[in-house]
């Protein structure tokens, strides 16, 4: 099995596939943008892909969103991992002999209250958290670390000079596994829908109300704007359902409310996995 991935060997997406799809029985594909990682399922050249849509601290990634609804494809599955970022360098190096720090932006937002500790470190903004790690290890750059997963560490031979330094230690990020219809299923206690609604007060809230009647479980909702002259919106919605209902029962009840309905996925709802 291969699977899509944004990111290097070694990325937090990569953890994620692996903890989805059983540790080693895959072949992992990196991809250096998500619009890349969508492309690669959809000419069959790996069958499945996995992105990240929300992070715990960050918010969601509003992008993806709309990329997996114009894909046509259709979410399979979700991953919750809990993101430890750590610092790595080349073998034989302390905190105190880095200069330099090279990790993505959001790695960095995320390990702030350590970072703040070490204001003499000058810090690099980079598109990958374990790219970071390759490019330290393949140039020998001594007085460098990055910010990354363990598992990072050990594919490219880095030793640990702080494990753990993200802010908050309950640091989610979400993954969605992204294929064609065929490879879904119709059972699953999660739901993922799209729709629109007219520029009327209450539109929304009707929605809302039918879906409370149901006895449905609103977890999630995200506004984005729609790309066209009224100014309208595309509500993103995840619903945990009860034994009794079916993402048929959900676009029956919701066809006449909304415009643009879709069903983005039905699937089974993750573990917190640590």
């Amino acid at each position: 099995m291969k699977i899509a991935i944004q990111g290097e060997a070694g990325s937090f997406h990569e953890v994620a596939a692996r903890l989805y799809f059983s540790y080693d029985n895959i072949e992992v594909m990196p991809c250096s943008t998500f619009d890349i990682t969508i492309d690669a399922v959809k000419s069959g050249e790996v069958d499945f892909a996995i992105m990240a849509i929300e992070n715990a601290r960050s918010g969601s990634i509003l992008s993806n969103y709309t990329l997996i609804r114009e894909s046509g494809m259709k979410i399979l599955g979700e991953q919750n991992l809990r993101i430890v970022q750590n610092l790595m360098a080349l073998p034989g190096q302390t905190i105190a002999d880095i200069r330099e720090i090279r990790t993505h932006p959001i790695a960095i937002i995320q390990c702030m209250a350590f970072l703040n500790g070490h204001p003499g470190i000058t810090l690099v903004e980079t598109d990958d958290t374990a790219g970071s790690a390759r490019q330290i290890s393949e140039s020998g750059d001594m007085g460098v670390a990055a910010i990354a997963s363990s598992a990072a560490a050990e594919l490219y031979g880095l030793e640990m000079l702080a494990e753990s330094i993200e802010t908050y230690k309950q640091n989610y990020t979400r993954f969605c596994i992204i294929g064609p219809e065929d490879h879904g299923n119709r059972k699953g206690n999660k739901v993922s829908i799209c729709f629109s609604t007219g520029h009327k007060p209450g539109s929304l809230a009707k929605v809302l109300v039918k879906l409370a009647e149901l006895d449905i479980n609103l977890s999630k909702i995200q506004s984005v704007p729609r790309m066209n002259d009224e100014w309208e919106y595309m509500f993103y919605l995840d619903l945990e359902l009860n034994k009794n209902t079916n993402s048929g029962v959900i676009q029956r009840v919701l066809k006449n409310l909304t415009s643009n309905l879709e069903i983005l996925g039905v699937y089974y709802k993750g573990d917190m996995a640590l």
